[in-house]
């Protein structure tokens, strides 16, 4: 079976693990990235996360008051498990607004249960080169937007210059599944991450496959020498 159609299985498998090893690996530049893609959204009623995983793009949209709803639709129920928890936790401490709600759905991103026009906005943070098909995944998005709405994506990408490329490579293939595998102890979890990112699109790729399913006023901004790079595209009003 093609890992892609097993994705939720392989995040429960590694939930307790992926926030400690997502921000450590970064050494927490990926909380950079989600607040610079955050900030460079508009504000919206409601929006949908796809992939919310653990929910950190979602409470970064409350912290900075960009959503007043989210809904947040994932394969795995086990990250979305601790993605409630950290919610709670964010509203004791006074983080975000009480008032602000959000639904965490078990569901597939590439047949969302949603009708057309839902949403005012949708995100996906390193969520786009986990789908079965890409196209897929961004029609759905595209069908579930209002007209004028916005879209905005956070996904890995390939730095530009060869020299940064090649310690990037290095890094990704031989010392993210080292230490992911000891921490999570799974041997396939951080080995899937890196193929998975070797093998997706990025920068004017990813744009191209936005223009074709629809979207329009398209562009995108790498961050970080290109390591991440954030999507931003509407739905034609």
């Amino acid at each position: 079976m093609n890992e892609k159609q097993n994705i939720g299985s392989l995040f429960d498998r590694i939930a307790k693990t992926y926030d400690v090893l997502n921000h450590g690996l970064s050494l927490n530049i990926d909380r950079r990235w989600r607040r610079k893609a955050v900030a460079s959204m508009q504000p919206a009623r409601r929006v949908l996360d796809v992939a919310i995983g653990t929910a950190d793009l979602t409470i970064e949209m409350l912290r900075q008051g960009k959503a007043v709803q989210v809904t947040g639709i994932d394969l795995s129920t086990e990250m979305m498990a601790i993605g409630e928890e950290k919610i709670i936790r964010e509203k004791a401490k006074g983080r975000m607004d009480e008032s602000a709600e959000v639904e965490f759905v078990y569901g597939n991103a590439q047949e969302m249960p949603y009708e057309e026009g839902s949403f005012d906005a949708v995100t996906c943070a390193f969520g786009c080169r986990n789908f079965a098909d890409l196209d897929a995944g961004l029609r759905e998005m595209h069908r579930v937007l209002r007209p004028g709405g916005q879209v905005v994506i956070l996904e890995f990408s390939y730095p530009g210059n060869p020299i940064i490329r090649k310690m990037y490579d290095i890094y990704f293939s031989y010392i993210l599944p080292f230490i992911g595998r000891i921490v999570s102890h799974d041997k396939t979890a951080y080995t899937y991450l890196n193929r998975s990112v070797k093998g997706f699109v990025w920068g004017e790729a990813f744009v191209q496959h936005l223009h074709d399913i629809g979207f329009v006023h398209e562009h995108f901004t790498p961050l970080t020498l290109g390591i991440a790079t954030v999507y931003m595209a509407r739905k034609k009003g």
